[in-house]
C-alpha cells in the first residue's frame, strides 16, 4: 500500500511517499501504518517554483544539512558538520544575517535523483530568508517527531566543542542548548526562555543622596538577549509608575514569577482554527501600533507568546538585530499589564513568529505552522439558497462602493463574511497586497458602518456566510463561496 506523509508550513512543505514493511506490520493492524520504506521525497519551497525531488539519499542529506545548519545559526558557534560537505547532496550556506543559500547537487546514479526532469547536472541554488529557513527546519522537525515515518532514521548531530568556538565564553554558553543534537531548530531546547520575563531589582540609593530615585532602564524586560555583548538587565524604580513589563507595587506580585510558572503549567494552543484567529488578532494588534516603519536597518524576528484572548504575554528576539532594535518596534508597549488584565497562571498560550521587515512589511505566522488546514471560527450560514442570495447582495454592495482607478498591480484577495441581512460583519486579507491596499477597497468603510470598528473579529454567536472576494487591478470584482484557506 502506498503511504504519504505531509509536513506543511507556510513557506515549506515536505511530502514523503513510501511503503510499509509487511514483515514488521504482519502481527498487528495499525490505524496509521508505518512508512518504513521511502520511495520518493519532495520538498516544496515558496521561493522556488519547482519541487526538489529525490529518493532516500537526497532526503537524508537534506535533513542532516538543515539540522546542522540550524544548530550553527541558532548557537552562533561554528559547526564543523556543515563545513565538510564533499559527500553531501544538500548543503546550506550563510549569505548574510537574513539570507541562506540551499544548494542541491545531483546524484551520479542516472536512475536516482539526477534523473528527475526537475534537476540537471548543475547544482540548484535557492536563497531563503530567515522565515523561510525556519519553516524548512520546522518541517524537518515535524518529520523527526513522527514516530510512524522512517522510525529508524534518527538525527546524529555532534555537540560543538570548545576548539570550534571562535567567539568568547559568553557565546559558548549560547551553544549549549543548540549542541545537544535535537533537530528543531535546536531552539526547542530554549523552550523555558520562550516567554522571557523581567528580573527585577531595586537599586540601592547612593549614600550621598538617599532621597533620589532611580530611573527605569530603557532596556525591554520582555526580550532575552541573544548577544553576549548586550546582556539585558531590566531595572525597575521603586517609585516610578508601573509599566506593562515590570509591575512593582505593594499589592502586585512581579510578573517574573507568573511567567516562569506559566511555561510549566499551561498547555500550548495548537488547534489550527484557534491559531488562525489569534494570528489575525496579533497582526491587528501590532500593525496599527507600528508607526516608524523606516527605522529598521534589517529584518527583525521575534518569537511571541499570546494568551487565548489575544494578549501578548511575552516575546523573545530570534536574531541579534531583533534584540538590538526592539525599541524601534511596538512590542515593548504591547505587553499585557497584570494590573489592568489580571494574572495569566492557567491560560493556554499560542506561539507565533513575528517578522518586522526593513521594508515596512509585517509578517505573522504560527511558530510551529498549522497541523492541518484551519477553519473559520464561529457559526456559519450553509443554506444554499440563502448563501446565493447573500453572495449577490454582497457583490452589489461592494460594486456600488468601489470606485476610482486602482493603483495596485496584483489581485487583492479577502475572506468576507456577512450576516443574514447582508451586512459585512468581518473581513480578512488573504495576501500581502490585500493588507497593503485595503484602504483602496470599500471593506473598511463598510465594516465600520455595520459594526463600529474595522478591526473586529467575527461574532461567533451570529451565523455568517463567508465568501472569497477578489479585487482585480483591471477594476473587475470576483466573488465565490468560501472554500477554506
Amino acid at each position: 500500500m502506498n503511504i504519504q506523509r505531509k509536513y506543511s508550513l507556510p513557506n515549506c512543505t515536505l511530502l514523503l511517499e513510501g511503503l510499509s514493511d509487511a514483515s514488521r506490520a504482519a502481527n498487528f493492524q495499525e490505524l496509521r501504518p508505518e512508512l518504513s520504506i521511502l520511495v520518493n521525497a519532495e520538498c516544496y519551497l515558496s521561493s522556488y517554483n519547482q519541487p526538489l525531488v529525490g529518493e532516500r539519499e537526497f532526503f537524508e542529506s537534506l535533513v542532516r544539512a538543515v539540522s546542522a545548519y540550524a544548530q550553527e545559526f541558532l548557537s552562533n558557534v561554528p559547526n564543523p558538520q556543515i563545513h565538510n560537505q564533499d559527500s553531501e547532496l544538500v548543503e546550506l550556506q550563510k549569505v548574510d544575517i537574513n539570507r541562506h543559500r540551499l544548494i542541491v547537487h545531483s546524484e551520479d546514479d542516472p536512475q536516482g535523483f539526477g534523473a528527475n526532469p526537475n534537476h540537471n547536472k548543475e547544482p540548484i541554488q535557492i536563497d531563503l530568508n530567515t522565515v523561510q529557513l525556519f519553516d524548512l527546519v520546522e518541517a524537518v522537525d515535524q518529520f523527526f517527531a513522527d514516530t510512524q515515518t522512517l522510525p529508524e532514521l534518527s538525527l546524529e548531530l555532534q555537540p560543538v566543542t570548545r576548539r570550534n568556538n571562535i567567539a568568547n565564553q559568553a557565546v559558548l554558553k549560547q551553544a549549549v542548548p543548540a549542541s545537544i543534537g535535537v533537530s528543531s531548530l535546536a531552539v526547542a531546547a530554549l523552550a523555558l526562555s520562550l516567554i522571557p520575563s523581567p528580573q527585577l531589582r531595586t537599586p540601592e540609593p547612593k549614600p550621598q543622596d538617599s532621597t533620589s530615585s532611580t530611573t527605569p532602564s530603557a532596556t525591554p524586560a520582555a526580550v532575552e538577549s541573544t548577544s553576549p555583548a548586550s546582556p539585558v538587565t531590566p531595572i525597575a524604580s521603586a517609585t516610578a509608575t508601573p509599566t506593562p513589563t515590570a509591575v512593582v507595587t505593594p499589592t502586585t506580585k512581579p510578573a517574573v514569577q507568573d511567567l516562569e510558572a506559566l511555561l510549566n503549567t499551561v498547555p500550548e494552543i495548537t488547534d489550527p482554527s484557534k491559531l488562525r484567529a489569534l494570528n489575525r488578532q496579533l497582526y491587528n494588534t501590532i500593525n496599527p501600533a507600528w508607526a516608524n516603519r523606516s527605522g529598521l536597518t534589517d529584518d527583525v524576528v521575534y518569537r511571541v507568546g499570546v494568551a487565548a484572548d489575544g494578549a501578548i504575554i511575552g516575546y523573545k528576539a530570534v536574531n541579534q538585530k531583533a534584540n538590538e532594535e526592539v525599541q524601534k518596534t511596538p512590542l515593548p508597549n504591547l505587553l499585557y499589564n497584570p494590573v489592568n488584565r489580571g494574572t495569566i497562571h492557567r491560560e493556554p498560550i499560542g506561539q507565533f513568529r513575528v517578522v518586522l521587515t526593513k521594508t515596512g512589511v509585517l509578517e505573522v505566522s504560527p511558530w510551529r505552522g498549522y497541523a492541518k488546514t484551519p477553519q473559520v471560527v464561529g457559526a456559519k450560514i450553509t443554506d444554499a439558497k440563502i448563501v446565493n442570495d447573500l453572495s449577490q447582495k454582497l457583490y452589489n454592495t461592494v460594486r456600488q462602493n468601489w470606485g476610482g482607478t486602482p493603483t495596485f498591480e496584483r489581485d487583492l484577495k479577502y475572506r468576507v463574511a456577512v450576516n443574514k441581512d447582508g451586512a459585512i460583519a468581518d473581513y480578512e486579507p488573504l495576501n500581502q497586497a490585500a493588507y497593503d491596499y485595503a484602504r483602496e477597497t470599500p471593506l473598511p468603510h463598510l465594516l465600520q458602518a455595520a459594526s463600529g470598528s474595522n478591526l473586529v473579529a467575527p461574532n461567533t454567536k451570529e451565523p455568517l456566510a463567508h465568501f472569497q472576494l477578489i479585487f482585480q487591478p483591471s477594476g473587475k470584482l470576483e466573488i465565490a463561496p468560501w472554500g477554506g484557506y
